[in-house]
């Protein structure tokens, strides 16, 4: 079927094996032509007499119009040997082909019933003879021969059955049988020779291409030694490799020309003892790296040999190739170290410290001991990128990779995961204090102060630890277990160092739950929106809310905000969920006095969200609420990340005509630089200062005034947090705070409870 062509067997190239069949169709086209105008000739000959010239002549005229058309079929096969046939080349060439045929069933079907019974042997001894020749002249086609052959021979089988000649019908089945049986053999015959020689071609064209690459290349030679292992036939690249000339060449003992200095004090490299063995022991050998010195400079070549026989049979020397390989050589020694060691400190990477892991692992088995694994990561290098960007972060963590080396021994490896993450793998740590001496060690000395391109820095480490077989089996789980006691101790609040315990795992698990029912908790409507009043200091009338986000979760009860907000922060649905509080607080206020705002607090992640100016106008234009009565809380830290983005973000919602508080103010990275560059509405005090103040604190009293005073002189308001006793209210009030907000004089409620305090006058009377 594959000759034949209905079929392509997926073992092989088989649309160029068509091209090779079909290309021989336009070489023989003319001869085709010729036998068929030959055999018309001769019908016309036999019939002349009997039938009307005119239907001769349609009929010879039809026969031109097919020859014709696959004149032209086969014409555009010619360069077939030269690309891929497709389905449709054959498929046309095939209708070709019937339509010839049918064309020759006219005079056997429709021409035998006017003549003699000669004259219908002759007609068929004519078309015998065309099929003959069609088998002949188209060996690479059998398809086309057995439509041709099957519908002339079919239409002859009729002619004679018709006439009641059963024998010459019987032989003329036999005869389209054995044509068509032959002209498979010829094509399978034919197929295979013109395989046979594309492949005879290609391998040519292979040794050729390998030859000519090989005379053209400049770092391969051939060399050659007799039976004393001494050069003979020294080609001009081998003495150009060697840099000598031919005549320091010849004869002299090939070990000794790639030895240098090494020949006269027997310190042979490795690779030239193997050289050595391998050339005594008359072994064949490829692609031997062998190190050599030439000129006193060392290289690396690469040798390939084999021992030459004499027509006796006898040992004759060696011969071989070479090439120098010096450059790739140090190239992949290069690629290969860069590979397994951070670039930036040079210490090893995660590759090569999860291969020591392993190693460790499998020796702690072996020997039934203990080893560690210690993760590491560097408290508060976030800040110091973002504010004095990433060349002193670089230079930060080149100085904190230099302070690690100091503290391992021969039993530790330490390096670099990424990041600002390090790790380090204790070989033996039978020893069970050794990891909380290193742990404890590597806090110390990392949180020592640094001097970095004329800036103090002062940084911290948070350290995990997993011990092994103990707390994981592999490598994958002693790094996740280590990973899981890390995370613990930067949420205890950094600079710590604590070990896996199998709790973590629920921890974890509840992290994860957590995360997945926050997920769901909008489209499930879980939040709700509390309010908190914000006072004027004198009259005590409400002056504002501060609006805070509440979660009933239907799975976890009420979750408090310290728990989700830094789980949304992490995982980017803040801002999906600060959009809502923006609407439902603005729609919300509608409902208030017209001189009563609603401050809402505002993460770093939501103010450098590209959408957050849109969501903050679709939230006052859908409340309907004046964008006066909107007030924006945010707090010192966004401006570390990116602090031109930020401030770019506040000047917008400034145009607004929206307020801005800064709140916390004192308790983080604190600058007089943001108040000097962004004019806030006001600027909020952190509790714990008011806490301070009321037990008689002179720094945080010193603090009050000052910020008070600040304040006071660039036309922005303080608001003190925090205020639960009348002391403490005095003692705000006596230091000049404008606005107060606390549990005195009210705690979160919901909005309901909101509204009904517009009824009082006094807050305090409602408290009491």
């Amino acid at each position: 079927m594959a000759v034949l062509g209905l079929a392509d067997p997926g073992d092989g190239d088989w649309a160029r094996l068509r091209g090779l069949q079909y290309s021989s169709l336009a070489r023989v086209s003319r001869l085709r032509i010729a036998a068929n105008l030959i055999a018309a000739l001769g019908v016309v000959w036999v019939y002349f007499s009997a039938l009307h010239p005119a239907l001769l002549a349609m009929w010879f005229a039809a026969l031109c119009g097919s020859l014709w058309h696959t004149a032209g079929i086969d014409k555009a096969l010619a360069d077939a040997d030269r690309r891929r046939m497709s389905r449709d080349e054959v498929n046309r060439q095939s209708r070709g082909s019937i339509y010839n045929a049918l064309v020759w069933v006219v005079p056997l079907a429709g021409f035998a019933p006017f003549g003699t019974e000669s004259a219908r042997l002759e007609l068929w001894a004519i078309t015998a003879m065309l099929m003959t020749a069609s088998a002949v002249l188209l060996p690479a086609v059998p398809l086309g021969n057995l439509l041709f052959a099957g519908i002339v021979g079919g239409g002859a089988f009729a002619g004679f059955a018709w006439a009641g000649s059963y024998e010459m019908a019987l032989l003329s089945l036999v005869f389209v049988g054995v044509v068509a049986l032959g002209s498979v053999e010829n094509a399978r015959s034919f197929l295979t020779a013109r395989i046979a020689e594309s492949a005879m071609a290609e391998k040519s064209e292979v040794v050729s291409l390998l030859l000519r690459e090989f005379e053209e290349g400049e770092a391969d030679w051939l060399w050659q030694i007799d039976t004393s292992r001494r050069v003979r036939s020294v080609s001009p690249r081998f003495a150009y490799a060697l840099g000598l000339s031919h005549e320091e060449i010849d004869g002299k003992p090939f070990i000794q020309l790639i030895a240098g200095p090494a020949w006269d004090t027997g310190q042979f490299p490795s690779s030239l003892h193997d050289l050595a063995e391998r050339l005594k022991r008359r072994e064949s050998f490829s692609n031997l790296l062998v190190r050599v010195t030439i000129n006193g400079q060392q290289r690396w070549w690469e040798l390939s040999g084999t021992p030459k026989l004499d027509e006796n049979g006898n040992f004759d020397g060696f011969r071989g190739v070479g090439s120098d390989v010096t450059e790739q050589r140090e190239s992949s020694e290069k690629i290969a170290h860069m590979a397994r060691y951070d670039t930036l400190t040079g210490l090893p990477n995660r590759m090569m410290v999860t291969e020591a892991l392993g190693e460790a692992m499998r020796y702690a088995e072996q020997w039934r001991t203990r080893c560690a694994f210690l993760m590491i990561d560097l408290d508060r290098f976030k800040a110091v990128n973002d504010t004095l960007g990433h060349l002193v972060g670089d230079q930060l963590l080149a100085r904190v990779s230099d302070r690690l080396k100091t503290v391992i021994s021969d039993n530790e490896l330490v390096g670099r995961l990424g990041g600002d993450e390090f790790a380090i793998v204790i070989r033996d740590a039978s020893d069970h204090t050794r990891v909380t001496r290193v742990a404890q060690a590597v806090i110390e000395v990392l949180s020592r102060p640094y001097e970095v391109d004329h800036h103090t820095l002062y940084i911290g480490a948070s350290v995990g630890s997993a011990i092994g077989p103990r707390d994981g089996t592999t490598v994958e789980t002693l790094m996740r277990n280590a990973d899981l006691a890390l995370y613990r101790s930067k949420e205890e609040g950094g600079g710590l160092h604590f070990g896996y315990e199998p709790a973590l795992h629920a921890h974890a698990e509840e992290r994860r739950k957590l995360e997945f029912s926050l997920r769901r908790a909008l489209e499930n409507n879980e939040f709700v929106l509390n309010y908190q009043p914000v006072v004027d200091a004198n009259d005590e009338t409400i002056v504002s809310f501060e609006a805070l986000l509440r979660w009933h979760s239907e799975e976890h009860g009420l979750v408090s905000p310290v728990k989700f907000i830094p789980l949304a922060e992490d995982t980017r649905l803040i801002v999906p969920i600060g959009e809502w509080v923006l609407r439902e607080a603005c729609k919300e206020a509608k409902k208030w006095p017209g001189n009563v705002k609603v401050a809402v607090n505002v993460s770093g992640e939501q103010l450098l969200d590209a959408g957050f100016i849109a969501s903050v106008v679709s939230a006052l234009s859908i409340s309907g609420l004046p964008a006066q009565r909107l007030e924006i809380e945010v707090t010192e830290s966004i401006f570390v990340r990116d602090s031109n983005t930020a401030r770019a973000a506040l000047e917008q919602i400034m145009s607004l005509g929206c307020g801005i508080a800064l709140d916390d103010f004192g308790t983080g990275y604190s600058s007089l630089a943001y108040i000097r560059n962004l004019r806030f509405s006001t600027i909020k005090i952190d509790r714990s200062f008011v806490q301070g103040a009321a037990t008689g604190s002179p720094e945080s009293l010193a603090i009050i005034r000052a910020v008070v005073a600040m304040a006071e002189s660039l036309e922005m308001s303080t608001t003190a947090e925090g205020v639960e006793t009348e002391r403490e209210l005095e003692i705000i009030r006596g230091l000049g705070c404008r606005k107060i907000q606390g549990y005195y004089f009210g705690r979160p409620m919901p909005s309901a409870e909101a509204r009904g305090l517009f009824a009082h006058s006094n807050l305090r009377a409602v408290n009491e």
